[in-house]
């Protein structure tokens, strides 16, 4: 690189233009997918939170629902939950929380681009019923 700027030609001032104008596109790049990184953490951290509440309380209904609510309003998102039971889970049952959630990556005016953001807990029940 420092070659390049280093030279007196007159093509060493474009390739330094194209290379500059290279770098702040990935920058731009960069900058536009870092959230969705940080999104993906937060469905990690909402699904694992809800998979402990059930795990708790050994049912999936209104606790959860509420424990899903306070998360919503908690970490500013609102993801689909799905669960792959329902009603009361008995003693080391298995059960799994799937949270999706669509995020939308931008890069600038150009275009949006949706992403389906998926996080899965799984959980075992620790109530006798």
């Amino acid at each position: 690189m420092l070659k390049v700027l280093r030279n007196n030609k007159a093509s060493g001032y474009i390739d330094v233009a194209v290379i500059i104008l290279s770098s702040m596109m990935i920058l731009a790049m960069v900058v536009s997918v870092i959230p969705a990184y940080i999104t993906k953490m937060q469905l990690d951290t909402f699904a694992e939170e809800l998979c402990r509440e059930a795990e708790i309380c050994g049912n999936i209904g209104t606790q959860t629902s509420s424990r899903e609510a306070i998360l919503n309003e908690k970490m500013g998102i609102m993801p689909t939950v799905e669960w792959s039971k329902s009603g009361d889970i008995q003693l080391n049952e298995d059960f799994i929380v799937t949270v999706k959630l669509e995020y939308d990556i931008g890069f600038g005016g150009v275009g949006s681009f949706p992403v389906t953001l998926i996080s899965k807990a799984t959980g075992k029940s620790e109530v006798y019923h």
